[in-house]
């Protein structure tokens, strides 16, 4: 995680402690918890509005097939050399 090991991270959470307090800590973890759950949540979101303009545009569909073909040739391509 980062190149972080296990003593790095009960530093970091020793250093949270001293300055959050232990009471205040799970305060702070669970709004964290909601942050990234409403990030990943609106990321989602985002993905699946592109690939409803995708099916929705006239053209973009078919673009988007020859370019997921051209990907995977180049792949094929890669793993032989």
């Amino acid at each position: 995680m980062f190149g972080l090991g296990t003593p790095e991270l009960i530093v970091i959470l020793g250093i949270a402690v001293l300055i959050f307090g232990g009471k205040k800590l799970p305060d702070i973890g669970a709004g964290l918890g909601k942050a990234i759950g409403s990030f990943k949540k609106e990321v989602g979101d985002v993905k699946a509005s592109g690939q409803e303009l995708i099916d929705d545009l006239p053209g973009i569909k078919e673009v988007a097939e020859v370019k997921d073909q051209i990907d995977r040739v180049k792949n094929i391509t890669n793993i032989t050399k």
